[in-house]
């Protein structure tokens, strides 16, 4: 199954963006990216680190809250809990 959680943009270098997720950094592709996209947008990340759509800052921010209450503390998720 996969899921699509909104990562905001912290940094652009080139066809590349450092974003945040749950406070977990990584860098993704902009390649594949059909609009631009700034500082603070809300990226959808595909599997293989591209970023694929931007997301309406309101339903990103909805998003996270809800999934926020459905996985509990990123420090569980992350020790396999």
């Amino acid at each position: 199954m996969c899921m699509a959680i909104p990562s905001r943009i912290l940094a652009i270098h080139g066809n590349n963006a450092t974003v945040e997720c749950f406070g977990i950094h990584r860098v993704v592709s902009l390649m594949l990216m059909t609009e631009p996209v700034e500082l603070g947008d809300y990226l959808v990340i595909q599997s293989g680190s591209f970023a694929v759509e931007k997301v309406e800052r309101r339903a990103a921010l909805e998003a996270l809250e809800y999934l926020a209450t459905v996985i509990g503390p990123v420090d569980a998720v992350s020790e396999g809990a």
